[in-house]
This record gives structure tokens, C-alpha cells and sequence, in this order.
């Protein structure tokens, strides 16, 4: 799914124009697979996989597997369906600069919604 992600954003003219003013890399960890997600000017330029030595990044999301898993299904069930509802149930762990997270926040959300697109269930 992961790997999908910057193609899915950057065909997509409404989540670029959202993210137009924002440039980072955030870490993004699936289970004990740490992923870099570089964005410039709202496009999805590369996501690099781990193990990293000394990564640099803004903020960090970090949730299992089988959690994010059932965030990318295209209707996903309750508790599942959004990134403060992992949080609200301690399966998501947000860490890093709250500033560039929070003033980017629908953004962010639709960059790690974009997998639905593509689900079958």
C-alpha cells in the first residue's frame, strides 16, 4: 500500500493543491517498517523504507500493521477510519514538530487516506 502512495497523491490536483505550502519529511512506521515520506510543494517526491541510522524528520506517525491495514480499506470500520482515532485508542503514536503536523492536518490526513482509492473492501 505504502508504495502507492506518492503516485495516488500526486494524480490527485485537490491533495497537491492542499499541501501547496508545505515541504518535510515525516517518518511514517507500519508495524517495525519505518518509511521517510518526502513531500515538496504538496507532491509526494520519494518514500524511502528503513532500517535508518540517524533519520531526519519533522513529526512521526507510528501504528502496527494490522492497524493501518485496516485504515486502507475503502470503507474502513469504526475507530479505523481516521488518524485521531487510532490515537484515541493507543494504537497510533504521534511524535515530532505538532506545529508543521497540526497546520497541515487535513493534508496529512488525505496523503495517508490516498490508499483507499484503490482498495477492494
Amino acid at each position: 500500500m505504502i508504495e502507492r502512495i506518492a503516485d495516488l497523491v500526486n494524480a490527485d490536483p485537490n491533495i497537491v493543491r492542499r499541501g501547496r505550502y508545505l515541504s518535510t519529511t515525516f517518518m511514517l512506521e507500519i508495524g517495525d517498517a519505518p518509511y521517510l515520506v518526502k513531500i515538496i510543494e504538496g507532491r509526494v517526491v520519494s518514500i524511502t523504507p528503513g532500517p535508518f541510522v540517524t533519520p531526519s524528520y519533522s513529526f512521526a506517525l507510528r501504528a502496527p500493521r494490522d492497524e493501518w491495514e485496516m485504515f486502507w480499506r475503502k470503507i474502513p470500520p469504526p475507530g479505523h477510519n481516521d488518524i485521531f482515532a487510532l490515537f484515541k485508542r493507543g494504537k497510533l503514536k504521534i511524535e515530532g514538530d505538532m506545529h508543521t503536523f497540526m497546520a497541515n492536518l487535513l493534508y496529512i490526513k488525505d496523503v495517508l487516506a490516498a490508499p483507499r482509492k484503490e482498495a477492494v473492501q
